[in-house]
């Protein structure tokens, strides 16, 4: 464990991502009171945009279940976002912002699968979600993020199991809950987040070099996640997520697996803290 310098804050925790998974970990070491900065893209892509505090970076603020973030215009800017008690955004994906504060804590929860450039020795706690990541060798704690048994279980040494590249099942639904698009181009969105749509209706539509391609529900569902209308999307990318349940509810507030998720990051949080003396 790296000393503790002496601007060393020991409610500050920076959270690489700031995604629908990412949001829910931010959400709950807010309630629980440590400062949030969240360190994102400038053109975030999150799915689950409705409960993703990376919507600020397009809007200037998002608000997930009455909790405020607003974007920083640099490190300079946070302290009074922070003082009133919101998330400070900044546009760092590599995390240069390292250098100006002292957290406490750095979470990778970019969700990437791999390992963007994170490093043990990148503060006094580094702790990362899923796969791409070794306890030990690139953080100090792995949280598991795979529906199961294990989910949101704090791994100290080793890593979570390995990406399948399937989604876990919702009511018997997996891969067809998965809106993809069918080439690249602009996304122009047909329906609304929250809409309940029927089996073969088209939720939105790509334009682009090839042409215009459609994207279809594959069964009677909610459209809980859709990527923002405008965006250029590659083939293939995820542009939407359908839910069987029919909850509209579960479209503005935090899911069941961030929760978990986000529990297990308090944990390794407070666990580390008594262990190390931070």
């Amino acid at each position: 464990m790296s000393p503790k310098p002496a601007n060393h804050d020991p409610r500050l925790v920076l959270v690489r991502g700031a995604g629908d998974l990412a949001s829910g970990v931010i959400l709950r070491l807010v309630r629980t009171g440590f400062r949030v900065i969240a360190l994102e893209v400038a053109r975030p892509l999150a799915v689950r945009r409705t409960v993703s505090f990376s919507e600020a970076m397009y809007d200037g603020e998002a608000w997930v279940e009455g909790l405020g973030a607003r974007k920083a215009s640099g490190p300079e800017a946070c302290a009074p976002i922070l003082e009133a008690g919101e998330v400070a955004l900044l546009e760092d994906p590599q995390g240069l912002c390292l250098d100006h504060f002292s957290p406490l804590a750095l979470v990778d929860a970019i969700m990437a699968k791999r390992n963007l450039g994170t490093r043990i020795d990148q503060a006094p706690l580094v702790l990362a979600l899923g796969p791409g990541f070794v306890a030990g060798q690139d953080c100090h704690a792995v949280i598991e993020t795979k529906r199961g048994h294990d989910l949101g279980r704090v791994i100290w040494a080793g890593q979570a199991e390995a990406d399948t590249g399937k989604p876990g099942l919702i009511e018997g639904r997996g891969e067809e809950r998965v809106l993809r698009a069918p080439l690249a181009g602009r996304l122009e969105a047909v329906h609304e987040i929250g809409d309940i749509v029927e089996e073969g209706e088209v939720l939105a539509r790509i334009q682009g070099p090839e042409g215009q391609g459609e994207v279809r529900a594959g069964f009677r569902g909610m459209l809980r996640g859709m990527l923002r209308p405008g965006l250029e999307v590659a083939r293939g990318l995820k542009i939407g997520d359908l839910d069987p349940r029919c909850v509209v509810e579960h479209c503005y507030t935090v899911s069941d697996k961030s929760r978990a998720i986000a529990g297990g990051i308090l944990e390794a949080l407070l666990a580390g803290k008594a262990g190390y003396g931070l």
